[in-house]
């Protein structure tokens, strides 16, 4: 069943902070395999212009990802996540993600389609940190398998 295109533009409340901690960003890079010394030394990051290390820029994925759990399980919407898949992701950030930021994301439902009997659903979500600053827009495509005709 196609989603409901009225939910385009929904928007969903805030997260709570996430303190991004500079282990979290060294575990992030080393299962990433960057080695990028920005991302694990506070005085390679220094010298780069950054009070702290920051992030590799997909980290941030991490936490926007778990932000869209809230479009995914709005039951209204009626997206059935057994049947979805992770179609794409982009970021377009204003500053790099640093060592104790607290960040919020805001969630909104951008775009759905149906293309040849699957959802497409795309979530964007809006990064700030604890000043309102904003950080980064983080885009999540999904796309929702459709059923097997012969099931």
């Amino acid at each position: 069943m196609a989603l409901d295109q009225s939910f385009v533009g929904r928007t969903y409340p805030p997260t709570d902070p996430y303190e991004v901690g500079r282990e979290k960003i060294r575990e992030f890079a080393e299962a990433v395999g960057d080695t990028n010394p920005a991302y694990t030394d506070p005085e390679a990051a220094k010298a780069l212009g950054h009070a702290d290390v920051i992030a590799p820029p997909t980290f941030v994925f991490a936490i926007t990802f778990k932000a869209a759990g809230q479009v995914i399980a709005d039951p209204q919407l009626g997206l059935d996540y057994s049947r979805v898949v992770h179609g794409d992701q982009k970021f377009a950030y204003e500053r790099p993600v640093r060592a104790g930021d607290r960040l919020a994301i805001t969630s909104t439902i951008e775009t759905i389609k149906s293309m040849a009997g699957h959802d497409v659903l795309t979530i964007r979500g809006e990064v700030h940190d604890e000043t309102g600053e904003h950080v980064v827009t983080a885009w999540t495509k999904l796309v929702a398998r459709g059923e097997d005709e012969e099931a």
